[in-house]
């Protein structure tokens, strides 16, 4: 039966794998993911167009924007295709999910890598495996935790898997695989094709984590390795009686990374705790543990007196967190004051071991830079600043926060300031839903956090959930908002295009008021429309060869050659205007009128010049002029200066991607956040949007070098806060040490 949508197509491989007997739990993560490929699958698909789009608009040639147009088409016929034997192809991998290690296809694995096999590889398709290979390679590190974690869950619920022989139907190179076998049935060059796995590598395989994130989640509320951790590296007699070294290095080496510190973060925290280190000998500070009169207070202890410290004033918690400026707190001082009123048993003084002060300074520099942070808005920073205590108290209990990547706190701020990104003051706070949320999780923190990390992956999984649904609604939004200024700002093109050349030409002329009508009320239509579909018709140069001909015919150089084309043209002409004008529905009532009334005034003005040519005594052509030299006025010298100035921003602003973060500020002294979701190429324009996906401002390429240069836009850094705020801290103690 012939399949009419992909939800009776969806909703077959739902009743297909309910006959295939998987578990529940395996059903509900294949439709989850089936719907959330399929939707970043059309972004992917969209995003090719528009980028072959622009690719043939720019083409030296006419061959090759040919070549473009051919491959636009030859995608938007068959990619109905391609996404339901892309789905099919997923549903095949849970149903069978291939072992570990088979990621190729059955036929190129059955191929011996022969030497006379290897002559035979074409060059396109060692490119295209290149890209594919680059690909899985740059995914499987990216989302190496996620990946782990749910090979193992897989593996224990799939029957006949297991640790020796896993199972993930998640695997990038099995979604890799199956999205280019899907895509063989497009005949375009090997260049196009390598567009098709850039913006699939781009929309799709980038976005593998939250659906690898959702599926972990559904198992783990099925209670499928629930407490899934990772020791670290423990040491041989650290381990468990009765586990051997070869048990405890096989723990190790099945560890998934979001439990267990990058070697970058692991490297870079160690790197900030020698240059302390450096700072407390250069001030010749002794160890305190060598002092006897010192009771060195540290670990469980210090997380044990930290756990009485209050979260934050209580005025804060009961009422508007975000009222007034960032809370800057002296940690160390809190710390300090706290240790003073402590009564220890053996009566010596208390004092931090130098490691959990590295911490707590380390905590302060982290909230300076965030305070500091102009990416941050300030009702954000002044929310986050209401973690400090909360956060102190983590790294004092979990020292891993400034070295792994994945740790829930580290995570939950991430989450927390990227969202805030495109949060502008001008938002109304009371109807905001980013803002209420993010408001609500760090009350929630101040209330409830007793000491269990728990919490904040807790709160971490519940944004990120909120923010994959707002951010699927904003980007239908955002793609719609794009399609119509795309449209919109084309159309105005084409009328500007369109009015400029009437006027150009008509100026250097004298002409009937008849003409004048049809060309500027009628004809001006037909080259509206030839300008829009000059992409897939090739009509402009027609369009415009027929005013210029008309206007030639009206106005003939009449010599023996010239009549004769005159006479060739004239027919040709009538009939394509009339097709022409038919075609908008110009004045149809009268256009037979109009049409007798054109050819009569075209026969008059033969008749007219060929008698005005046989009267006419010929003349010796007078020398033409020699040219004055031309001398810049004030204005074009003002506007040389005022291009050479604003060339370094011209290229600040080619250097902004779709999908940048940038503020603009007023000149009353206000400023909003936008994105940039679209620059039109041919208008030379940027269409920016809200983080709702709506339209908020468009400017030219050269008013945007104009405001940068004022000042006015300033580009919004978009990496994960804790990595930039540790990275600036390592910028600081270098620039100390080095003074």
């Amino acid at each position: 039966m012939k399949k009419q949508s992909g939800i009776h197509y969806i909703r077959e491989h739902r009743d297909a794998g309910s006959k295939s007997q998987l578990p529940r739990e395996v059903v509900r993560i294949r439709d989850t993911v089936t719907a959330g490929l399929c939707d970043l699958l059309q972004g992917a698909f969209d995003a090719v167009d528009d980028s072959l789009f622009e690719l043939a608009n720019n083409a030296r040639s006419n061959n090759e924007q040919n070549r473009y147009f051919e491959a636009m088409r030859e995608i938007r016929i068959k990619r109905k295709g391609i996404e339901k034997h892309f789905q099919t192809a997923i549903a095949e991998l849970f149903d069978h999910p291939p072992r570990a290690g088979s990621a190729l296809p059955a036929d190129q694995d059955a191929n011996k890598a022969t030497l006379d096999t290897l002559t035979l590889v074409q060059d396109d398709d060692l490119e295209e495996q290149v890209a594919l290979n680059a690909m899985v390679s740059k995914s499987r590190a990216h989302f190496q935790g996620p990946l782990i974690q749910l090979q193992t869950r897989f593996s224990v619920i799939y029957p006949g898997a297991s640790e020796e022989d896993p199972v993930n139907p998640l695997a990038p190179e099995h979604l890799c695989a199956a999205f280019v076998e899907a895509t063989q049935a497009l005949e375009i060059q090997i260049r196009e094709r390598l567009i098709v796995l850039k913006q699939f590598d781009r929309y799709v395989v980038a976005n593998l984590g939250m659906l690898l994130d959702e599926a972990n989640r559904i198992l783990i509320q099925a209670g499928i390795i629930p407490n899934f951790r990772y020791h670290g590296k423990t040491n041989a007699q650290a381990s468990p009686s009765g586990q051997s070294p070869g048990e405890s290095a096989g723990t190790r080496s099945s560890a998934p990374p979001a439990d267990r510190g990058s070697p970058e973060s692991e490297a870079l925290f160690e790197q900030i705790r020698q240059l302390l280190n450096r700072q407390r000998q250069v001030s010749g500070q002794a160890p305190r543990a060598a002092d006897p009169n010192v009771h060195v207070v540290g670990g469980p202890e210090l997380a044990h007196l930290l756990a009485s410290l209050p979260q934050a004033p209580q005025d804060s918690i009961q009422g508007d967190l975000s009222g007034g400026k960032p809370v800057v707190l002296d940690l160390h001082q809190v710390v300090e004051s706290l240790l003073s009123k402590t009564e220890t048993a053996d009566g010596k003084k208390p004092a931090l071991n130098e490691t959990d002060e590295d911490l707590i300074n380390l905590v302060s520099m982290l909230f300076e830079f965030i305070l500091d942070d102009y990416n941050l808005s300030a009702p954000i920073q002044v929310l986050i600043s209401r973690l400090q205590i909360p956060i102190l108290k983590v790294v004092i209990k979990d020292r891993s926060f400034f070295s792994k990547a994945g740790h829930p706190a580290r995570r939950l701020l991430n989450s927390l300031a990227r969202a805030g990104i495109g949060w502008s003051e001008s938002d109304e706070k009371t109807r905001d839903k980013l803002y209420d949320q993010i408001h609500t999780i760090v009350l929630r923190i101040l209330e409830e956090f007793d000491g269990d990390i728990s919490l904040f992956e807790q709160l971490g999984d519940d944004f990120e959930q909120f923010l994959a649904r707002e951010n699927r609604r904003a980007s239908l939004v955002e793609q719609r908002t794009r399609e119509s200024e795309r449209g919109r700002i084309k159309s105005q093109k084409a009328q500007e295009t369109v009015d400029k050349l009437l006027q150009e030409k008509l100026s250097q002329h004298s002409i009937s008021d008849t003409v004048h009508d049809i060309l500027v009320n009628g004809w001006s239509r037909v080259m509206f429309l030839a300008y829009l579909r000059n992409d897939v018709e090739n009509r402009w140069n027609s369009a415009v060869r027929v005013v210029d001909d008309l206007i030639w015919c009206l106005h003939p150089r009449l010599d023996d050659e010239a009549r004769d084309q005159w006479v060739r043209v004239v027919p040709a002409l009538l009939k394509s205007l009339r097709a022409g004008l038919e075609e908008v529905s110009y004045n149809s009532s009268k256009l037979d009128t109009m049409m007798s009334d054109l050819k009569h005034e075209l026969t008059e003005a033969f008749r007219t010049h060929a008698l005005a040519e046989a009267r006419e005594t010929p003349k010796e052509p007078e020398p033409e002029p020699e040219p004055e030299p031309k001398h810049p006025t004030a204005v074009e010298r003002q506007q040389e200066l005022e291009d050479a100035a604003i060339a370094e921003y011209i290229e600040k602003v080619d250097a902004i991607d779709i999908g940048t973060w940038v503020e603009f500020g007023l000149v009353n002294g206000a400023s909003f956040r936008c994105k940039l979701t679209a620059i039109i190429e041919e208008a030379d324009c940027f269409v920016f949007v809200n983080r709702m996906g709506l339209k908020v401002i468009e400017k030219k390429r050269v008013e945007l070098a104009h405001e940068m240069r004022r000042g006015r836009l300033t580009v919004l850094e978009q990496g994960a806060l804790i990595d930039r705020a540790l990275d600036a801290v390592v910028t600081t103690l270098k620039g100390k040490a080095a003074g």
